[in-house]
């Protein structure tokens, strides 16, 4: 590890869980590379595209909390 490393680690440390959660995030971000132009565009799309099923009674929703019902089934 190197000594700035092992520097900004230290200095990381003395940070606020809130400031440290930020720093997390904004590290993780810089990984991540450029936004994609297109991806607000294709969420949009997504979004009425699901919607629409909705509408037309495609799907069948489920309450969030037999959603986590269900899963604790499963994973326990």
């Amino acid at each position: 590890m190197s000594d700035m490393l092992t520097k900004l680690k230290k200095q990381a440390s003395g940070l606020s869980d809130a400031e440290r959660a930020e720093l997390a995030l904004s590290l993780i971000e810089s990984l991540d590379g450029p936004a994609d132009p297109d991806v607000e565009e294709a969420w949009r799309l997504e979004i009425e595209r699901r919607i629409g099923q909705i509408d037309r009674g495609e799907v069948q929703l489920i309450p969030g909390d037999e959603v986590f019902a269900r899963l604790r089934r499963r994973l326990g």
